[in-house]
Parts: structure tokens; C-alpha cells; sequence
């Protein structure tokens, strides 16, 4: 039987300092986010997803978003990410230095509905100023599609309905696109088939799997949308963030486990597994809680030995 041929590269979107934190109870101070993202981008990363510069009154712990993209020492070569959710987040986002900006829909009507009060086409809409704006001053623009594989108010999601929302974002000329489980509800088939049909609207070159853990398929999903081609994933050091539709679920799939599995199949990724060990046991300190990595603790306890 042949198998399919898995990439010999991935590239690993770190999204712990914006959407790892931005799920966690407790707002940690500028001074630990910029030493979490320095931490991280010394590790390799080569995309790491920052700030937000959404409204302190929804999000507090991305409050302090403009000092900690005024403050990061940069690493070159490192995209550093600002999710915005309109023109007054992307002149933040400008002004802070961001390299390029994150913008979001949802593959569920409901879903949409439900958090921003308006239809999947009019949210996607009213980014058209943000990307035009984002091409005018050179910055990458990303499109983040939520609830692709299922969703907690409608529950499935049509395959047609992913498609729809990819070729909205491709036609407001994102650069890459995010097709994310955020309730963690996705299995391998299920994966492989959203991922296909995602690809029919936009190459699957610059698709990124965003996987959450809250089933624990987030590995496997991981591997099933590799053997059709993807080859950029998001994950989360310590695997930092909830997921607040599931009480007491974990959140976005550990980044050391995502390297430990990379790392067995011979998949480069530029990213020295130890440092992001580090990185994790820092956060997870300040938090004042065990990393949710499987991988990062079997390793801090080898350590140990």
C-alpha cells in the first residue's frame, strides 16, 4: 500500500502570546508577554502571533498589546502577528510595528450570529477596508476561518460552507488562510475533507490547520491534513488557552507535542524543541499552573531525572 508522502517541512505558527493568553483566567503583566514572545522567536518560529488590538473590555488580557509590539526585540526574519477586527485595531497594529494582520470569520452562520450579531458575508465585509489597507502599507494579510469543523451552537458544518467563506477571504486577497477546529470536535476523515475542500478555493500551500485538543485528535488531525498536503500548523506553547465552549477543556494543541511528533517523522521546522520546553515552563510558572504539554513535561521531568 503507498503511503501518502508527508512535507519535509511545516511551518509551526506560534499563537500562545495572543491566542493561548487571550483564553487564559489571568491577565499577565507586558513584562512576561514581551519575554514570552522573545522567548519563542529565539526558538525559531518564524510567525508569532503577538497581540490583538481588540476591546480591553471583551479581551483584557490583550490590553497591553500596543507595549508589547512596541517593546519586543525583534528577531529578523520572524513575522510578528496582530489579530485586528477593524481599521482603528489595524492603525494599532500599523503603528506597533505589527508585520502582518489577522483577520477572522466563522464557517458557521450561527456561530456568527451569535458573536458578532451579523451574517457570515457582512463580517467578512466589512474587512475589505483592513485589507486595502494592509496592501497599501506592504503588511501580510492572514484570514482566521473559527468553526470549520463544527460548531458548539449549529453543531455540523457543510463542506460548502468552509469553501464559501475560503473564497471570501482569498478574494480580499489574504495571503495566507486558517481553517480552525475551535471546538477540537474534528477527527483524521473529517480533517482530510475540510482540508480538501478548502483547497478547491485557495492553494493548499498557504491553508494552516489550527487545531484544538479538547477530544485529543489534535495530533492526529494534525497528520491527516499532512498527508494531503498541508504544511503550516498553529499550536500553542504549554498549550496555553482554554476553550470556552467546552468547560474545562483544553484549548490549542501543546506546541512541544506538535515538535515531538515533527521531529519523529524527520519533518523539519526550524524550531529547537529544548528552548520551547523552556519557554513553556516560564508561562506555565507565571500562571501559576502545570504546562497542559505532554511532551514539555516529559521532558522538564527527564531532565529532572
Amino acid at each position: 500500500m503507498n503511503q501518502p508522502a508527508l512535507p519535509t517541512k511545516v511551518k509551526i505558527v506560534e499563537v500562545g502570546p495572543r491566542d493561548g493568553l487571550q483564553n487564559e483566567k489571568e491577565a499577565l503583566s507586558a513584562d512576561v508577554k514581551v519575554e514570552l514572545v522573545e522567548r519563542l522567536a529565539r526558538a525559531g518560529f518564524v510567525n508569532v502571533e503577538a497581540a490583538a488590538f481588540v476591546s480591553p473590555k471583551w479581551v483584557p488580557q490583550m490590553a497591553t498589546s500596543a507595549e508589547v509590539l512596541a517593546r519586543i526585540a525583534r528577531q529578523p526574519g520572524t513575522i510578528y502577528s496582530a489579530l485586528v477586527p477593524n481599521m482603528q485595531g489595524f492603525e494599532a497594529a500599523l503603528a506597533g510595528g505589527a508585520d502582518e494582520v489577522v483577520v477572522f470569520g466563522a464557517a458557521s452562520e450561527a456561530f456568527s450570529q451569535k458573536n458578532i450579531n451579523c451574517s457570515i458575508a457582512e463580517s467578512i465585509a466589512r474587512f475589505e477596508p483592513v485589507a486595502r489597507a494592509a496592501k497599501e502599507h506592504g503588511l501580510r494579510l492572514r484570514g482566521s476561518i473559527s468553526t470549520a469543523f463544527g460548531c458548539p451552537y449549529q453543531g455540523e458544518v457543510p463542506l460548502d460552507a468552509v469553501g464559501d467563506v475560503v473564497a471570501r477571504m482569498r478574494d480580499l486577497g489574504c495571503d495566507e488562510i486558517d481553517i480552525a477546529d475551535t471546538i477540537g470536535v474534528s477527527t483524521a476523515r473529517k480533517t482530510q475533507a475540510v482540508m480538501l475542500r478548502a483547497a478547491r478555493e485557495f492553494p493548499i500551500a498557504q491553508l494552516a490547520g489550527h487545531f484544538h485538543d479538547t477530544y485529543g485528535q489534535a495530533l492526529a488531525n494534525i497528520y491527516a491534513a499532512m498527508e494531503v498536503g498541508v504544511a503550516i500548523f498553529h499550536s500553542s506553547v504549554a498549550g496555553l488557552g482554554g476553550c470556552p465552549y467546552a468547560k474545562g477543556a483544553t484549548g490549542n494543541v501543546a506546541t512541544e507535542d506538535v515538535l515531538y511528533l515533527m521531529q519523529g517523522l524527520g519533518i523539519e521546522t526550524g524550531v529547537d524543541l529544548d528552548q520551547v520546553v523552556d519557554a513553556g515552563l516560564f508561562i506555565s510558572q507565571q500562571l501559576g499552573r502545570k504546562s497542559i504539554s505532554r511532551a514539555g513535561n516529559a521532558i522538564a521531568a527527564k531532565r529532572a531525572g
